[in-house]
């Protein structure tokens, strides 16, 4: 059996209003910042961030990232760290801009803090960044020894966002508890590579339950540009829940099936889109009841994420079988599940969910 073991931030803070907060709260990782932001992070946060920079004498330098957590891009901040003698690198904005704060955190040894703007992954709370080649493939994850130190949350900029980032992060945290339950049965590994906790699947089950109650409303609110308890209760699932719960928990098919899916043009489905029908791939796969695979299906059409291919943009099923093949490539997390899983049963579950979204939802 696996040595158990278990990671999270050092520190997590959420609530409306909370941006003007940064500074006090982040004051003992140092004095000099590098805020690494996306275009609408640097609009939406720099005035907010800068209300509690007042009257104190640290160094801000905010940069805007060209789009994707690339390797070229992370070489670029982390020439600006040792350029400004930078103490503190946050990131300012979505998963890329995160991905890329850690990524340049990591390689320089510098303290990351992280300011997301969307919900739209479970990037800020994990171990582990997304690394992209500079054409927008996948390349690798990068895992970290340790947990961003601090994340913040202000609710009201996550109310502010495109609700399909809110529902987009509702499917990345959607795979969760399935990719985790499936690691635990199998004794298959955490992302932090240690056995997975009682607690860690505490957090997963908890990601999976808030996301049914209150999914439905969250997205309602979000429409509306409105903080709600329903809101509140979501951005916490995809951010905390998600992030804490996939890092202690493990991958499988769902992650696997969203890497393989970025090797294909037509694409235009987002990375929680892409894992929530990754799950429903899973569920196929496992052979699950009736009754959760109906489960879920409904979860993800009650809130808008794809149960057909036609959703993601993926019109021709044939085109799919680049796809399955990278998304089985060595090392790949869907070699956690039980007898493993070759290109073709992937291809078969995942044209067998098109149909079943098909059947149930035309």
């Amino acid at each position: 059996m696996r040595t158990k073991l278990m990671r999270a931030p050092l520190k997590y803070i959420q609530a409306e209003g909370s941006l003007k907060e940064f500074a006090a709260e982040s004051a003992d990782l140092g004095q000099r910042y590098l805020f690494v932001c996306s275009n609408s992070g640097l609009k939406g946060c720099q005035e907010g961030l800068e209300e509690g920079f007042e009257g104190t004498d640290a160094y801000r330098r905010y940069e805007v990232f060209k789009g994707i957590s690339s390797v070229g891009e992370i070489e670029r901040m982390r020439a600006i760290v040792r350029e400004d003698n930078i103490d503190v690198v946050v990131g300012v904005g979505g998963g890329s801009a995160i991905d890329t704060a850690k990524a340049t955190a990591y390689y320089e040894k510098k303290p990351v803090a992280i300011v997301p703007t969307v919900c739209a992954t479970d990037a800020p709370c994990t171990g582990l960044s997304v690394i992209y080649n500079d054409d927008h493939t996948f390349n690798s994850y990068l895992f970290y020894p340790r947990n961003p130190e601090f994340v913040l949350v202000d609710s009201a900029i996550i109310a502010k966002a495109p609700t399909r980032f809110l529902v987009s992060g509702m499917g990345d945290a959607l795979g969760t508890y399935f990719e985790a339950r499936h690691c635990n049965r199998n004794d298959s590994p955490s992302l932090e590579n240690g056995g997975i906790t009682r607690s860690a699947m505490a957090l997963c089950e908890l990601c999976y339950k808030t996301l049914r109650e209150y999914g439905y409303a969250a997205v309602q609110s979000s429409d509306l540009n409105a903080v709600t308890p329903a809101l509140d209760a979501i951005i916490e699932a995809n951010t905390y829940l998600s992030g804490v719960g996939a890092d202690n928990g493990g991958l499988a098919v769902a992650h696997s099936v969203y890497n393989g899916l970025t090797v294909l043009d037509e694409l235009t489905a987002m990375h929680g889109e892409c894992v929530a029908y990754g799950t429903l791939t899973q569920l196929i796969i496992e052979g699950a009841p009736k009754a959760e695979i109906e489960e879920v299906f409904n979860f993800c059409h009650e809130v808008g994420l794809p149960v057909t291919l036609a959703e993601m943009g993926i019109t021709d099923a044939t085109r799919l079988m680049p796809a399955c093949e990278a998304a089985c490539a060595p090392g790949e997390s869907i070699h956690n599940m039980v007898g493993d899983v070759t290109p073709v049963q992937l291809y078969n579950a995942m044209i067998t969910a098109d149909k079943l979204g098909h059947k149930m939802f035309d």
